[in-house]
């Protein structure tokens, strides 16, 4: 207990210091060494207590300060946000952009203007769905009561985007996923799913437990333990349940798949009753087509 007690403190020391010194840009030895840790140790620390590296918890830092500068009323220039955040060029802030948000600086400080988000309504076997994509991929689908929802919940993360009730290709076949699997589809579905493109804005540790998921299979179930395991963050649960929580895009990225290590279901963002009736419904379209191939 005492011993975890003083790795807290280091890790609190640590992300106090990057949060005053992150326009200076310290590298990963220059960090380790006010905590007197070897480079090595103090990564594997840290990323176990915090769910992400040390590189990366600076990159979010630097990432909000630049944000908060390009979201002032007489926002700083991109140049300009990008030395005041310590970088040494526009480019690595637009790398930066990129990376996290999925978006380019200018994108950003417009309020996404240069992107046209094409939006619809649809029915399925759980309820009603609100999906929503750009021109990179799926940026939203969820759950809703009703369109109105669905749209003000996207205009808040694209404020100043151009939006088009429209329904198109790219969401008709995320909407195929919906429909009973027949035999012998079942190699045509996977090849669909790895065509379907996704446009994400999340942190590089939620991204990580995102692509986790889809990696979970149709009729099969994962505990939050275990996604924590796979990412290489066995001490991370909590920080994954965190990540599946804010997950964008329903069913498509399975998060539904994911329950407590004791066998309890766990929360889910559109509803437990929901969860567990895609549970049940994806179980029998696996033995379905188990008891076919039997034949």
């Amino acid at each position: 207990m005492m011993q975890q007690h003083i790795q807290f403190e280091r890790i609190a020391k640590a992300i106090e210091y990057i949060q005053q010194h992150f326009k200076e840009q310290p590298n990963l030895d220059h960090v380790a060494a006010q905590l007197h840790l070897s480079p090595a140790h103090f990564q594997r620390l840290f990323t176990e207590w915090a769910g992400t590296s040390p590189k990366k918890f600076l990159q979010y830092i630097s990432l909000q300060h630049a944000k908060t500068l390009l979201n002032t009323p007489k926002s700083s220039s991109i140049l300009d946000a990008s030395f005041a955040t310590g970088l040494s060029s526009s480019s690595r802030l637009h790398d930066l952009f990129i990376q996290i948000e999925g978006m380019s600086p200018a994108e950003y400080k417009n309020g996404g203007s240069n992107l046209c988000i094409e939006y619809d309504l649809a029915e399925t076997l759980f309820g009603k769905v609100f999906i929503a994509s750009t021109s990179k991929g799926i940026c939203a689908m969820s759950f809703v009561e009703n369109k109105d929802q669905g749209l003000q919940n996207l205009k808040e993360k694209f404020s100043n985007a151009q939006f088009l009730e429209n329904k198109n290709e790219r969401q008709n076949n995320a909407l195929d996923f919906f429909h009973a699997i027949k035999r012998g589809q079942e190699k045509d579905q996977k090849q669909r799913l790895a065509q379907i493109k996704l446009h994400l804005k999340g942190t590089d540790f939620q991204l990580k437990v995102w692509e986790c998921l889809l990696k979970i299979p149709q009729g099969q179930l994962s505990s939050y333990g275990e996604i924590a395991e796979y990412i290489g963050n066995p001490k991370a649960s909590r920080a994954v349940g965190t990540a599946i929580g804010h997950n964008p895009v329903a069913f498509l990225i399975p998060c539904h798949r994911v329950i407590q290590a004791t066998g309890a279901l766990g929360d889910y963002h559109w509803g437990k009753t929901r969860k567990s009736a895609m549970i049940g419904w994806e179980g029998v379209q696996c033995d379905e087509t188990s008891r076919n191939e039997s034949y």
